[in-house]
C-alpha cells in the first residue's frame, strides 16, 4: 500500500516480468511505482513523474540504458534523480560503464531483492 508522501520509483525494464515483479515487491514496501518497458518512455516518464529514483535496465528497445543515464543526468529537470542499472552485460562491464554514464549504483541479474532493497533504501536516505 502506497503511504502518502511516498517515494517513487520508476522501474524500467524490457522483460514485463522484471517490471512486474519489481513493482509488485516495491509497492508493497510502501514505494508509488512507475514503469516504461522502453528507453524512450524512461525518459518521458522520468520527465513527467520526476521520480526520486530509477532502477534501469541497460539493453532495452529504442534507447539503452546508458542513454536515458545520460539524457537524465543532463537535462536540469531530472539530473538529481538516483539512478540504480539493473543488468545481465556483465559484471566487469556493468561496474564499468554504470558510473560513466550518471548511475548511482548498479547490480548485475540475476540478483537478489534483498541487495536491491537495500541500495535503493541507502540512496533514497
Amino acid at each position: 500500500m502506497t503511504k502518502p508522501g511516498a517515494k517513487t520509483i520508476l522501474v524500467v525494464d524490457d522483460d514485463p516480468e522484471i517490471v512486474t515483479m519489481l513493482s509488485l515487491r516495491l509497492g508493497k514496501r510502501g514505494y508509488r511505482v512507475v514503469s516504461a518497458t522502453d528507453g524512450n518512455a524512461a525518459v518521458t516518464t522520468a520527465q513527467r513523474e520526476r521520480p526520486d529514483l530509477v532502477v534501469l535496465d541497460v539493453m532495452m528497445p529504442g534507447k539503452t540504458g546508458w542513454e536515458v543515464a545520460r539524457n537524465l543526468r543532463h537535462d536540469p529537470a531530472t539530473e538529481q534523480i538516483k539512478i540504480v542499472m539493473l543488468t545481465a552485460i556483465g559484471e566487469q562491464v556493468n561496474e564499468m560503464t554504470s558510473p560513466l554514464y550518471g548511475a548511482d549504483a548498479h547490480i548485475d541479474k540475476p540478483f537478489e531483492f534483498d541487495t536491491l532493497e537495500r541500495t535503493i533504501q541507502r540512496l533514497l536516505d
